[in-house]
């Protein structure tokens, strides 16, 4: 059995709180304008309202993706293993599923008297939650945690406090359904028709993209095995599959950058792979959005520059746009309902609003392929289910194929077809349905 050793405050409090923590969680429901980072730093520097005294006198840590980000550049720049060290496995080559059990293991070897989970079911896959929610539920009787969480579903029952974060204001509510609401965000709709390119791009074949029993293996390990899966011009799917099951392999296949694919049956825009395509040329007709991608733009951009870099497939822009080009972003910042925000800073914007603009960037060329990896992760539920709408839209007024990945079923996802990786002992298998 876990127990509880004092690393702050005196025994009569450690042991008082062994006792009373199946009372004690709290859940905390932030949207996109919340000040997470504050608050979080408040809790574990002791600077707490009078209903978190609780926390006060110990000792607590975060379980987070940027904690885990952290250990990664640890591992990465200067090979400091923190969590790993008695494995042979880096850390980031673990599936999100394995990085986050290894985080809390590392966590409960130091037995903090609190522990702040930070979105703890993002990225995960339906096994992998009910896994660390059943890990959790064990670790509820002996130690005390805050639950923060932007989507409702992610609920945990025996967090029964409840409170809400608005910017830096913190407020406190009778029950799970108050507390939701109060930090509800009316999500408008897109009522205009998405702007058209500029200059559109000629592709006559039907196929876009074709896999005709591809296989990828690293070592002795097979991730890809025999997956055959072809993308049509305007089709619209979303890829699923349990972490660690291949899909950033295949991504990676599709968007030319993995060397597995010389000498299979890999066809990206009409050119087998390894005949002699441009890298670049490939990436020119795709757009592709990752939230991780934005950690690369903390400069000085605007949102208006951010969209018609876009055009050029550069982190910024560095010339001066076109007449053509700024009306472009004005029709397409009128359709998200943004046009008032243009020249501030991408940077200061709040995560749902950066996640409509990289998708427009993406977009506004009006690429061959749409690639949506994990886009509503973080964000909560009015965010996500605006960016749905978005993403439907586009679907449905253009001729741009999309491959939508997430974990998450999305209410309202209209997507056509679903890609199904399912892991196997010899590799995962694709299915389509």
């Amino acid at each position: 059995m876990l127990g509880i050793k004092p690393t702050g405050g005196n025994i009569t409090q450690q042991l008082n709180t062994l006792f009373v923590t199946q009372e004690k969680h709290w859940t905390v429901f932030i949207n996109n304008t919340s000040n997470k980072s504050a608050f979080i730093k408040g809790i574990l520097n002791g600077n707490t309202p009078p209903e978190f005294s609780i926390f006060k006198g110990l000792k607590g840590t975060l379980f987070s993706k940027l904690a885990l980000h952290r250990l990664i550049d640890l591992e990465e720049r200067h090979g400091e293993k923190t969590i790993t060290k008695n494995t042979g496995q880096s850390l980031k080559s673990m599936s999100s599923g394995e990085q986050k059990k290894a985080l809390l293991k590392h966590i409960l070897k130091v037995n903090p008297g609190f522990i702040i989970l930070d979105n703890p079911f993002d990225n995960l896959d339906l096994v992998s939650q009910k896994k660390i929610a059943s890990t959790l539920k064990k670790i509820a009787k002996q130690t005390i945690l805050l639950l923060i969480i932007s989507r409702s579903e992610d609920l945990l029952p025996f967090a029964t406090n409840y409170a809400s974060l608005k910017n830096d204001t913190i407020s406190f509510h009778k029950n799970e359904t108050e507390a939701i609401n109060s930090n509800n965000i009316s999500a408008p709709i897109f009522k205009n028709t998405i702007p058209k390119a500029l200059h559109p791009f000629s592709f006559k074949k039907e196929n876009l993209i074709i896999l005709k029993n591809v296989t990828v293996s690293y070592g002795e390990k097979r991730i890809l095995n025999s997956i055959s899966w072809e993308i049509k011009q305007g089709e619209f799917w979303q890829l699923i599959g349990k972490n660690g099951s291949g899909k950033s392999t295949l991504l990676s296949m599709i968007i030319g950058e993995n060397s597995k694919g010389y000498g299979q049956e890999l066809y990206i825009f009409g050119q087998k792979k390894g005949s002699g395509e441009s890298i670049w040329d490939i990436k020119k007709k795709i757009g592709y959005f990752t939230p991780a991608m934005t950690d690369k733009f903390s400069g000085h951009h605007t949102v208006e520059n951010m969209i018609i870099s876009g055009l050029y497939d550069s982190v910024g822009l560095y010339i001066k746009p076109t007449e053509t080009q700024l009306n472009l972003a004005k029709e397409w910042l009128t359709l998200i309902n943004l046009l008032s925000i243009k020249n501030e800073y991408f940077h200061d914007l709040s995560a749902g609003q950066q996640r409509l603009i990289m998708t427009v960037r993406a977009m506004i060329k009006h690429p061959l392929l749409l690639i949506l990896d994990e886009p509503t992760a973080g964000l909560d539920d009015q965010s996500a289910a605006l960016f749905v709408v978005l993403v439907n839209k586009i679907a449905t007024d253009s001729k741009t194929a999309i491959i939508f990945v997430s974990h998450r079923k999305e209410d309202g996802l209209t997507a056509h077809s679903i890609f199904n990786l399912q892991m196997s002992p010899n590799g995962s298998t694709g299915n389509k349905a």
